[in-house]
């Protein structure tokens, strides 16, 4: 019954804006403004970052162990049909929740790819700064991010951390892959099986990467206690510059801890 009420407030609403219309000088004071771009979650906030955008606000508080599952409120729809355009990845329960209440063009809608290898975030980034004709200031950061990166591999390399056996959460492995680490394995997103236990249990391993928006790997620490474990974020706890760069530099310090 919740839902059905929330989804007839969001009709009332969409019909309401429309009826209004829009005075002809308002569309021309809009036409000549910086777009207005909002985003589902600080993970998508930080592609546009890369993007060479500032500040971009973003729907999902960034304090949530899983963005994604936020449920919006219908101010939240509100800022979606205001924004010039909406950053999202897919996977957020609030694209499903929304539906139709959408108001927007198709081409107002930006779909991205999230996950934190230098090229995946140097397409996606490039995707948004070619839609905002942002791209000398994107591939500034994007250079910024990369190095970063690399300079996190270097070091893998040089305390040989590259040589050690390691078991990753899925949504991981694409930052662990760049940074060199040997990825003997691979778990998640869902629930981690019986064999995948027996894996782990059979020892050998010397790292795991689990993920903090979805932790699964207790059970390989309770048969594998010896093995180090680290814990690896996706989505930044902050919006703002560097938001992404950041948390992935705080990710690769935990390998050296």
């Amino acid at each position: 019954m919740k839902n059905y009420r929330f989804i007839a407030l969001l009709l009332v609403i969409s019909v309401s804006l429309f009826a209004q219309g829009v005075p002809e000088e308002v569309a021309a004071s809009a036409a000549s403004r910086p777009a207005l771009i909002v985003a589902s979650t600080s993970w998508t906030a930080a592609f546009a970052d890369l993007a060479g955008l500032d500040d971009v606000p973003f729907i999902a508080p960034a304090n949530l162990i899983h963005p994604p599952e936020y449920e919006i409120v219908v101010s939240d729809v509100l800022k979606i049909n205001h924004a010039d355009y909406f950053i999202y990845a897919g996977y957020e329960r609030m694209m499903q929740s929304m539906g139709s209440s959408i108001k927007k063009e198709a081409a107002s809608l930006l779909k991205i790819n999230t996950n934190n290898s230098i090229e995946n975030v140097s397409e996606q980034a490039g995707i948004i700064a070619s839609l905002m004709g942002t791209q000398d200031e994107s591939q500034k950061r994007v250079a910024h991010y990369r190095q970063t990166i690399k300079a996190g591999a270097e070091k893998v390399r040089q305390e040989e951390l590259d040589q050690l056996k390691v078991y990753c959460h899925a949504m991981q492995a694409f930052l662990a892959k760049d940074l060199g680490l040997s990825i003997a394995g691979t778990f998640g997103p869902g629930p981690v099986t019986a064999a995948q236990i027996a894996e782990v249990a059979k020892g050998g391993y010397d790292l795991i990467i689990d993920n903090i928006h979805n932790p699964i790997a207790k059970p390989f620490m309770e048969v594998s206690p010896a093995t180090k474990l680290v814990v690896w974020r996706n989505f930044p706890e902050r919006g703002g510059r560097n938001s992404l760069n950041e948390m992935v530099k705080a990710n690769i310090e935990q390998l050296f801890e």
